[in-house]
């Protein structure tokens, strides 16, 4: 099993996070969102191969098959873990890309290791700026909410993920965007991590101030997010991230909600290939064309 070791408990046992690796090229490395694993990104771990690049996914420390130690779920540590896959892997040229709470761990990194190693950014209905509402944070969410997760989490976490996965997805009940199949997938794979992990992350990155972090970073950014997201609402996140990095780009996706790798699947794997490739990323988009016309390798338009 692929593991690498990115440091020790408080019992001096090893801490190994487990990573899946594919193709070659210019690496793509996807962290992947709360509370999932690195199994999360199915679609792009099975396409984005296949058009020259190479793709590395790991599982967040007390997730999927990674260590679940009790602690280190701050994104300082968290940053150290994925600066510790990019280093034992050797990776140069990057392309980091955070969904969700992964966005945070790229912030971070971009920050306490000023981008080495890395060629681009794109952040994935993430978390960052700051989501929690504080007095210069006015378009933040109340602690409110936050203290609500952690609360049904400790009295139903199972009943908890169950609901959260619907939201997730944007499933409602005129709105089925996803199978009942991959609902039930998300919850096998939420539910192997650890209680302990899965709560301490909701305190990380629902308190966490990112905007010193992502004022650091100078290479080519982007920002996607949902426009329909209830999970990370567009408008305390995205909408706000991208004034702190110059130069950043935002591309919202209409009526989608936060779990783009999988409802927008298409579109993302074609839009991340698009920014690596240094091309501009559509702003109007038709689905529809995505349907049409197969995403092309590199050496060809996009």
């Amino acid at each position: 099993m692929n593991l690498i070791k990115v440091g020790q408990d408080t019992h001096g046992k090893d801490v190994e996070v487990y990573y899946q690796d594919y193709g070659q090229g210019d690496p793509i490395v996807l962290i992947h969102g709360w509370p999932l694993s690195s199994a999360s990104w199915e679609y792009q771990l099975a396409e984005l191969p296949l058009h020259g690049k190479r793709v590395v996914a790991y599982d967040r420390r007390g997730f999927g098959l990674s260590s679940k130690p009790w602690n280190g779920y701050d994104y300082d540590t968290l940053a150290s873990d994925l600066n510790a896959v990019l280093t034992e892997l050797d990776l140069q040229n990057v392309t980091l890309v955070g969904f969700s709470m992964g966005g945070g761990e790229v912030a971070r990194y971009m920050s306490k290791y000023s981008g080495a190693r890395v060629k681009n950014v794109i952040f994935v209905s993430a978390v960052t700026p700051y989501l929690l509402k504080t007095a210069d944070n006015p378009e933040g969410v109340d602690k409110s909410v936050f203290d609500e997760m952690i609360q049904n989490l400790g009295k139903d976490r199972f009943d908890f993920l169950a609901t959260f996965g619907k939201q997730f997805y944007g499933q409602g009940l005129l709105n089925k965007p996803v199978t009942q199949a991959t609902l039930d997938w998300s919850q096998a794979m939420a539910l192997p991590a650890s209680p302990r992990a899965t709560t301490e992350c909701v305190r990380a990155f629902s308190s966490t101030d990112f905007r010193a972090d992502l004022a650091t970073i100078k290479v080519p950014t982007l920002f996607i997010h949902g426009a329909d997201d209830q999970t990370v609402p567009l408008a305390n996140s995205a909408e706000q991230a991208v004034k702190h990095v110059a130069n950043a780009r935002l591309v919202v996706y209409d009526g989608e909600a936060h779990g783009l790798n999988i409802t927008a699947k298409d579109r993302l794997n074609r839009d991340i290939l698009t920014f690596v490739n240094g091309q501009p990323v559509q702003d109007n988009f038709d689905s529809a064309d995505v349907e049409a016309q197969p995403i092309r390798t590199e050496n060809e338009a996009i």
